[in-house]
């Protein structure tokens, strides 16, 4: 028996939800453990449930999928989540990001995709459809030339951040940079310390200036 990544969903559209479940149900990696069509009752029983990942609608009716972000990682704050939207301009991308979402896919997604984005949002990864890596790329180019001179960071540091903030996994970073995987986390535990964060997500956030 397979350990099973436990998944919730939150998502106001019954065919969406629905499909999701049955995407979820029909992978021997994943369980769907909840779904709800609200914030409101996430906010409730998602503390208590405590699945590995949760995927995240943005707008709901009543509190949005954001705001019941913020408020599930001040009790919970290992819970991962996964944005699962149709909304992709900048503010709304940036928002979920600086709320506390490792990921974020487009409902466009194909069912294969979503499964490999879980698992890899759950090895640690920030798994991202191209589209949004696409802006958060350019945004955080452009944030690192304003950074370059007053920033706190060596250039290695800078790197490893950078290979982060694209949703590399430490092994990836290591093979990128041609360094160890204990090396890397030495960087990582530097920037944390530099910068004065606890996590990926607060380090990109306050290093390209989403605070």
């Amino acid at each position: 028996m397979i350990n099973q990544i436990s998944v919730s969903i939150v998502e106001d559209m019954a065919d969406i939800r629905q499909k999701l479940q049955q995407i979820i149900e029909e992978s021997e990696e994943f369980i769907c453990l909840s779904s709800y069509n609200t914030a409101e009752k996430a906010l409730e029983e998602l503390p208590g449930l405590n699945p590995d990942i949760v995927l995240m609608d943005i707008h709901l009716p009543g509190m949005s999928g954001i705001d019941c972000i913020k408020e599930i990682k001040k009790q919970c704050p290992q819970m991962q989540f996964m944005m699962f939207t149709i909304y992709e301009n900048s503010d709304e991308v940036y928002e979920a990001l600086a709320a506390g979402a490792s990921g974020y896919l487009l409902k466009q997604t194909s069912p294969e995709q979503i499964l490999l984005a879980l698992k890899e949002l759950y090895e640690g990864g920030s798994p991202m459809s191209t589209h949004i890596a696409r802006k958060v790329v350019s945004f955080f180019q452009k944030e690192n030339t304003k950074n370059e001179n007053s920033s706190p960071l060596s250039t290695r540091e800078k790197q490893v951040l950078e290979l982060l903030s694209k949703g590399f996994l430490y092994k990836e970073i290591s093979d990128q940079l041609f360094i160890s995987t204990g090396t890397v986390r030495q960087h990582i535990h530097k920037i944390y310390e530099k910068l004065q964060v606890q996590n990926r997500t607060e380090a990109i956030n306050k290093f390209y200036g989403r605070r």
